[in-house]
């Protein structure tokens, strides 16, 4: 008998690792969880480990609440093909539209910008103490 939802190879639901778009799978369903990342108790960190193989394991020892597991069905989108073969390694996130992580140089840049008004509000402050003190 043929099957009724969507069927996802591993490597296809691996690739779905980031903030933006996060598919993990337990039980050999495939859940969509980008939408609820933030509101996960336990943190996104969690979920976000769990992408590119079987988290059934991690998922059963949580504890979840029956509200838990039924809360989880409402992201199901499918089930991981049985003929495909985990991935030996999780790929790279693709990138999510977020900004690039800042190098030394851009970090030292914003700091310019401080730093200017600062050094001529301190001078201004020293300039202000060496006139007064010659009066």
């Amino acid at each position: 008998m043929p099957t009724l939802t969507k069927l996802f190879s591993w490597q296809e639901a691996a690739e779905h690792n980031t903030k933006d778009d996060c598919w993990i799978v337990v039980d050999g369903k495939v859940y969509d969880v980008s939408d609820y990342l933030d509101e996960h108790p336990g943190g996104d960190d969690v979920l976000l480990k769990a992408v590119g193989r079987d988290a059934t394991d991690e998922f059963d020892d949580a504890g979840h609440s029956k509200s838990a597991i039924d809360l989880m069905k409402g992201f199901c989108i499918g089930e991981v093909d049985p003929t495909s073969e985990p991935p030996t390694a999780i790929p790279e996130p693709k990138s999510s539209g977020d900004k690039p992580k800042p190098s030394i140089t851009d970090k030292l840049k914003e700091v310019q910008y401080w730093a200017i008004p600062v050094a001529v509000v301190g001078i201004a402050v020293v300039a202000g103490l060496l006139y007064c003190r010659k009066k």
